[in-house]
């Protein structure tokens, strides 16, 4: 079956809601590509990316600190759907992400504050 992006959107919401990586874990290419504008540089492995997030996702859980992750719509760099995160609360926008499918597998996945995740139409599905 083939993974639509939407599919991989939810699959990041659903591990950020939930603080755990078994989510999109399967759903990584091995040769995954990450990149946020808040980072030099490119992730470019999914071992890599996975060794990346697991600890800021067991830091976030332990400092108690809330994150949200929310589907939204918005048309930039060819795409019409997006995650927003938040922290704290869930007007605290943050970033909005997106995401790239190639087949059954997520090929990459972009964090950016352009466009500004104020600017996207939220649809108030945060996937647990």
């Amino acid at each position: 079956m083939k993974l639509t992006e939407i599919d991989a959107l939810r699959a990041y919401a659903r591990m950020m809601n939930t603080l755990d990586t078994s989510h999109i874990e399967p759903l990584l290419e091995d040769d995954f590509r990450y990149s946020s504008q808040w980072m030099f540089g490119e992730i470019s492995s999914k071992q890599e990316f996975l060794d990346y997030l697991k600890p800021m996702l067991v830091s976030i859980k332990q400092s108690g600190s809330r994150v949200y992750a929310e589907i939204a719509v918005v048309q930039a760099w060819g795409h019409n759907e997006c995650v927003v995160t938040a922290e704290g609360e869930k007007t605290n926008l943050i970033a909005t992400v997106f995401a790239h499918v190639k087949g059954e597998k997520i090929r990459r996945i972009d964090m950016c504050n352009v466009p500004s995740p104020s600017e996207t139409m939220r649809t108030g599905e945060y996937p647990s």
